[in-house]
């Protein structure tokens, strides 16, 4: 039973399971910890046009189809004509503007998630921006057992072939004959968010879905994403897979929002088995930041002790103030070591 740092980092499970779900709030958290490398802000669905710089084309639009927030705007556009050059340049601008965005040369959140994970959990993200593809690709050079991840609304940095069904790097090919990474679909109506209309998409939600129905996942993070009302096609596909809170006994939910915690639980309510919750407004108050790579043996050995003393057991929390690579990747090596031990004993 680990009473220490040094016995966490040692105590690696094979099970378990730790589904992350992003929102726009992880991207905007991570750059005010760590801003865009040329200094790009993430705009807000009601900050959306003026930061993406969309005002010059809707400012001599009619009245009827104007709205402060984005997404209203853009499905009262899309009912007036689907198919406008406006549309299409509206578009253009967004992918070329999350497109160009690129994380900084430090650690970042999006880098201590990356890592805070292994190939056995998963982060689904709705974000379009490319940081969590760009973390996750930087971090490869240190280890190879990383989360898996899905693109819920589509990614600049994505792509999607649809001779292979595979995706990967947004306007690269798979292989010298062909295999096209063809950049995915940005956006949708909100009245019409169907996602399994779209081949890519819909793979993707069926990933996130197969992994919260799965009988190993046990705790689930929502980190700055609020369940909007205008997206209601994505809360009920997630609850399809989560299923009720009271089916869902012995697993642990936790969110990640800076809002107050009265509004966050009545937002995931349906989701949330009694108590058995955590709420934090900060990255490096939660479970991943406080025993990364180990938040499923933390979770056994709090929630499911073979001991009185398990259910005490200590946490390894991760240094948040790791400037460089070299000293982020040394961190978190003793873990890794820990990891490739297990994985050779039980070859």
């Amino acid at each position: 039973m680990p009473k220490t740092k040094e016995d966490r980092i040692k105590t690696v499970m094979g099970g378990g399971g730790h589904v992350v779900i992003l929102g726009a709030g992880a991207s905007i958290a991570s750059t005010y910890r760590n801003g865009e490398l040329y200094g790009k802000k993430l705009p807000s669905m009601d900050n959306f046009i003026d930061v993406v710089g969309l005002g010059d084309l809707i400012k001599d639009l009619p009245e009827n189809l104007i709205a402060k927030n984005f997404e209203t705007l853009y499905s009262n556009l899309h009912k007036d004509n689907p198919n406008s050059d406006l549309i299409k340049e509206i578009e253009f601008r967004i992918s070329d503007y999350f497109g160009d965005m690129k994380l900084p040369n430090e650690p970042t959140i999006y880098d201590y998630l990356v890592l805070s994970l292994r190939g056995k959990d998963l982060i689904a993200t709705f974000n379009w921006d490319p940081f969590l593809y760009q973390a996750w690709i930087r971090n490869k050079e240190f280890t190879n057992d990383l989360p898996r991840l899905s693109f819920l609304h589509g990614n600049v940095a994505i792509g999607y072939s649809e001779e292979d069904k595979r995706c990967g790097p947004a306007g690269m090919y798979m292989r010298k004959d062909g295999g096209y990474f063809e950049p995915t679909k940005l956006l949708y109506p909100i009245e019409q968010k169907n996602y399994t209309d779209d081949e890519f998409i819909n793979t993707e939600w069926d990933r996130l879905k197969y992994w919260l129905n799965s009988d190993s996942t046990k705790l689930v993070t929502i980190f700055g994403y609020g369940a909007p009302k205008s997206d209601l096609e994505a809360v009920k596909l997630l609850n399809e897979a989560w299923g009720t809170g009271e089916k869902r006994n012995m697993e642990q939910f936790e969110i990640i929002d800076i809002r107050d915690e009265e509004i966050v639980r009545e937002s995931w309510d349906n989701f949330i088995h009694s108590h058995h919750y955590d709420y934090s407004t900060n990255f490096f108050e939660s479970s991943l930041a406080d025993n990364p790579r180990r938040t499923s043996e933390s979770y056994f050995q709090h929630i499911l002790p073979m001991s009185p003393d398990e259910a005490f057991s200590a946490s390894n929390p991760v240094n948040s103030e790791l400037k460089t690579f070299d000293e982020f990747w040394e961190w978190h090596r003793p873990l890794i070591e820990a990891e490739n031990e297990y994985e050779a004993k039980n070859k």
